[in-house]
């Protein structure tokens, strides 16, 4: 009594669950060796001259009505460009990711303390000015300002944390190559458990991401000075977003 007859069906606990399906296949390629920006000896005082408003420790931007600042934000044209893109769940810390261009490995990846969500009404208000910054180093130190592995961070003047440049992770590599066909853009991704699980993660840990992806300008103002324009529709006159981040040495 209470044995299984023959050709009596399992029961359903016994059924092994479906295996879950392979992770996704990498195709992202390693950053060409070019070497740094040398720009000539005009473009050299161009650089530091734009370079000059932001290396006070105040961190005083311009306000979001500056035309001035708009139209010289306009105008950059020497430095080179790559891609940036801002991601995270929305619910999370943001993440910068820099890329020689959208189907390379990034070359930077910095957790910021911001959260998502924050960021993006932000920039939904106009004018984001980020600012990463460091104690100088000695003029003996070679290392770049994108080496440091610790910022303080400020936006819009007011400081807000600290950035902490990392290796990519699992994640973040998942998201650069879900969106290697992508050069500008903004919207929502599904988190690579809920891709691998085949189901919806219930908004946790698992939840969506949200993304701006655009090409910026990397000018290099000098050792202890680099910055990053987003090169958005406003640059053709149209309203968007106005991002900029800066890294500093102070």
């Amino acid at each position: 009594m209470g044995e299984q007859t023959m050709g009596e069906p399992r029961s359903a606990e016994t059924t092994p669950p479906p295996p879950p399906p392979p992770p996704m296949a990498l195709s992202l390629v390693r950053p060409s060796q070019k070497k740094r920006l040398k720009p000539k000896v005009i473009r050299v005082f161009r650089s530091v001259f734009r370079s000059l408003p932001i290396i006070t420790p105040s961190c005083k931007f311009p306000s979001p009505d500056n035309n001035h600042h708009h139209q010289h934000h306009k105008t950059i044209n020497n430095g080179i460009k790559v891609t940036g893109t801002l991601f995270g769940r929305r619910k999370g810390r943001v993440s910068l990711s820099v890329q020689e261009n959208p189907r390379c490995l990034p070359s930077l990846v910095v957790e910021l303390s911001m959260h998502t969500n924050t960021l993006q009404k932000d920039m939904a208000s106009g004018t984001v000015r980020l600012a990463l910054e460091c104690e100088k180093r000695s003029e003996k130190d070679k290392t770049r300002i994108e080496e440091e592995p610790l910022w303080t961070m400020y936006c819009n003047g007011k400081k807000n944390g600290y950035g902490v440049r990392r290796e990519a992770t699992e994640e973040d590599l998942y998201v650069m190559e879900l969106l290697k066909a992508v050069s500008m853009g903004a919207g929502v991704l599904p988190s690579r458990s809920e891709v691998e699980e085949g189901g919806d993660s219930g908004g946790g840990e698992g939840g969506e991401l949200a993304y701006v992806r655009a090409p910026f300008e990397h000018v290099v103002g000098s050792k202890d000075s680099e910055t990053l324009y987003m090169m958005g529709p406003d640059l053709q006159g149209n309203s968007g977003p106005d991002l900029t981040i800066f890294f500093v040495r102070v």
